[in-house]
């Protein structure tokens, strides 16, 4: 029944999106509208269920003092601070809940996003390396592009822009295609699944 049920909920929601989707009656519009409504509330509370399930895992980390239990500590009084100034002064601008977080978390999120750049580059450098005829034809076709977005390739000749731009508008749309439709046709696969009961995963790994 633990599975049956959520799996039955499934089948029915989803057969009746899909159904909506292809058809412009008001009703049935009405309905649909009314379920991403209930979806939005779901949301709420599933948010809820991770915040008590986050200070659970770091309240027992830090009561058995395992590794980098002090991690923990920040964790929990981030938590319990954040939601205290929300509640009691609000999320408006001017409040202290605002100010921590443009002060501390935008920041933070600044700086994880600026190490993107050394990863990018690090993938560049292994993904553009002459090892093979693809990688070099990769590597060549890169290097046209680039120079052609830049003053210095229009110095050089007027060749290296209009061949930047013939591979963006040709080849590299071609194969965006190619990637959108693989995406299309994974996410319908993924979706009948799902509906069909036969992808379990979101009940936790149970009645697989």
């Amino acid at each position: 029944m633990k599975t049956r049920l959520p799996i039955a909920v499934c089948f029915v929601f989803g057969l009746f999106t899909l159904f909506q989707y292809f058809t412009a009656d008001p009703t049935l519009e009405s309905i649909y509208k009314e379920i991403l409504d209930w979806m939005q509330i779901i949301f709420v509370f599933t948010l809820l269920v991770g915040v008590v399930s986050l200070a659970k895992i770091h309240s027992e980390k830090l009561i058995k003092k395992r590794t980098d239990w002090p991690y923990s500590i920040l964790t929990i009084l981030g938590i319990v601070v954040m939601a205290f100034l929300g509640f009691a002064y609000g999320t408006d601008w001017g409040t202290p809940f605002l100010w921590i977080f443009m002060n501390i978390q935008v920041p933070m999120q600044s700086t994880m996003f600026a190490l993107l750049a050394f990863y990018v580059a690090s993938a560049a450098y292994r993904g553009f390396r002459f090892r093979n005829r693809e990688a070099s034809v990769l590597l060549i076709t890169a290097l046209i592009v680039m120079m052609g977005r830049i003053p210095l390739g229009h110095m050089i000749s007027d060749i290296i822009p209009g061949t930047a731009e013939w591979i963006i508008d040709h080849p590299s749309v071609a194969a965006k295609r190619g990637i959108l439709i693989g995406i299309g046709l994974g996410s319908i696969t993924t979706a009948l699944r799902v509906i069909l009961g036969i992808e379990r995963s979101y009940l936790g790994g149970k009645g697989a």
